[in-house]
Formats: structure tokens, C-alpha cells, sequence
């Protein structure tokens, strides 16, 4: 009588083979979805668009001069630069709105990390509030003019006739999505470089920021001492985009008459541009009026 094998009992070649392909088809998905996931995440997919012209190439090339960073792969600049109309009109041409978001979380880290060791004794609250300074639509627009942004935004025909361009949600999402596209081409070391020297002296550029601060209680403050309370209005002149990126235009009324407009990706940003522009238009009235009310003095004393 055969005794029975116990313990490491043989498996059957048959069944060996099936095991042995279940688990090898298993680790070639597993190694599939990872090369998938790491190629979205490094952003390698190949350039769908149409090919740059040699005169979008030169201008591409001044923008790395003048954000001081100069890119392996240019095809990022160029997304970082599309609008989302031109994706619009041309199939497989990608917006730069995936960079944006991107873009957005680098920066912020980027400006806590500065924040916080140059400001060693000031609590969470102060240092918040001096990344949403830095970090706000209007102060990253202004910046990006400053860079030449504007002048290197690829978009639909429509959007340019409408000055797209020169809309402040338009360059702060560009901005965003340039500091996307550096940390893609080269990581975090090079993208903080850069983008603390677009910033300048951290302490002295914060100082400034600060007094452009709350512009809608500066204006209410305003508004009040000239006309009364009551005599402020704001009103939504337009929404746009989908529920989860919409869009705001807002204008602003004192006494009536209206005094600035401005766009933003929530009413409250597009209402403090609004009343940052009124502000300016009110302090332009100002001196106006001083300087005409100065000209007769001048004309007496010449007359002496």
C-alpha cells in the first residue's frame, strides 16, 4: 500500500500554468496602471496641438527671458499660455487649466514655505493672510502683465477681439499654470527659484501689497463720507463656465454711477477688483481736481 505524500503536496502542472498566468496578467496591469498613473503625473503625453510657428517659437522665447527661466520642453510654456477658447475651436489642442491647478498649489506652498521663515514670530492667522495677499487674482494678474504675459496668450479670435488677453482672470490663471509647467520641466527646487524672484524682496513686496488691501471697506469708507450710507451697489453683469470654474463679472455704483468693473472666479474676488478699480478711478478724480484748482495760483503769481 501507497503511502500519501503530506505537507508540499505537488500541484498539478495544469493548474500550476493557470495560477502562474492569473498572477503574471495581474503584475502586467498592475505595472500598466503605474506607468499610466507616473505619465499623467510627469506630464509626458505627446504635444496633440499643431506645431508652433517660427514667429510663436521667437515669442515663446522672449517669455523665458522675461520670466527668467528657460524650459526643456517649450510645449509646456506653450499649453501654460493656451486659453481655453482655443482648445474650444480646435480639437486636440489642450487649455491650460489642468496646469492651473497645479500651478495654484505650488504657488501657495512655495509663498507658506517664504512666509514662514521670514516672518519667525508672527502666528498661522498673520501668515495666512500674507499668502491670500500674495496670492490673490488681482496681484497675480498685475504680476503677469509685468512679465509680458498677456502678450503671448494664445486664444480664440472672439476672445481676442473682446481684449482676453488683458482680463485679469485670464492672466492669473496663466501665471498659475507657467508655475505648473516649471515645476513639470525641472521640480520644485527650480520652480521656488523662479518664482521668488518674480516676487522681489518678500518683506518690502508684502508691505506694498498690504496698502491694496480690503479694497471694498476702503471704498465703503469712501463712499460714505461723500454720499452717505446706502450709496454703494454691486451688481453682477455677467457668469460664465461650468458650475465647478465659474466665471464672475461685477460692476460697482456710488451714488448711482458707476465707478469700476472687474472678473474673478468667485463674486467676492470680482467685487474687489471692481472696487480696487473704482478706487483708482476716484483717486485719478482727485487729482484732476487738485491740480486744476493749483493752475490759477500759478497764473496769479506769473501775473505779480
Amino acid at each position: 500500500m501507497r503511502s500519501r505524500r503530506t505537507g508540499s503536496a505537488s500541484v498539478p502542472q495544469t493548474r500550476r500554468r493557470g495560477f502562474v498566468s492569473f498572477f503574471s496578467s495581474v503584475s502586467r496591469e498592475r505595472v500598466n496602471w503605474i506607468r499610466r498613473l507616473t505619465g499623467r503625473i510627469r506630464y509626458e503625453g505627446a504635444e496633440k496641438d499643431d506645431p508652433p510657428s517660427a514667429e510663436e517659437e521667437i515669442a515663446l522665447q522672449a517669455l523665458e527671458k522675461r520670466i527668467g527661466y528657460r524650459f526643456r520642453k517649450l510645449s509646456l510654456l506653450r499649453r501654460a499660455t493656451t486659453h481655453p477658447s482655443l482648445a474650444e475651436d480646435r480639437r486636440g489642442c489642450e487649455d491650460n487649466q489642468r496646469l492651473e491647478f497645479l500651478g495654484d498649489s505650488i504657488l501657495g506652498a512655495i509663498l507658506a514655505e517664504k512666509l514662514f521663515r521670514i516672518f519667525p514670530e508672527e502666528n498661522e492667522g498673520i501668515l495666512t493672510k500674507g499668502r491670500s495677499v500674495l496670492a490673490r487674482g488681482d496681484y497675480l494678474s498685475k504680476l503677469a502683465r509685468s512679465l509680458g504675459i498677456h502678450e503671448t496668450m494664445r486664444m480664440s479670435r472672439a476672445e481676442i477681439r473682446d481684449g482676453g488677453n488683458e482680463r485679469g482672470s485670464t492672466l492669473e490663471d496663466a501665471i498659475e499654470a507657467i508655475v505648473g509647467a516649471i515645476y513639470l520641466d525641472s521640480g520644485m527646487e527650480a520652480t521656488r527659484k523662479t518664482v521668488l524672484t518674480w516676487y522681489g524682496d518678500m518683506e518690502e513686496t508684502l508691505s506694498e501689497a498690504m496698502e491694496d488691501y480690503n479694497p471694498k471697506g476702503r471704498l465703503q469708507e469712501i463712499a460714505q463720507a461723500l454720499h452717505g450710507p446706502e450709496q454703494i451697489r454691486y451688481l453682477i453683469d455677467r457668469e460664465e463656465g461650468p458650475s465647478h470654474r465659474k466665471r464672475y463679472s461685477v460692476s460697482v455704483e456710488v451714488a448711482e454711477r458707476k465707478l469700476g468693473s472687474g472678473s474673478g472666479r468667485s463674486k467676492k474676488e470680482a467685487e474687489e477688483e471692481a472696487a480696487r478699480k473704482a478706487l483708482q478711478s476716484i483717486s485719478r478724480k482727485r487729482k484732476k481736481t487738485k491740480k486744476g484748482s493749483s493752475e490759477p495760483r500759478q497764473k496769479n503769481k506769473s501775473a505779480k
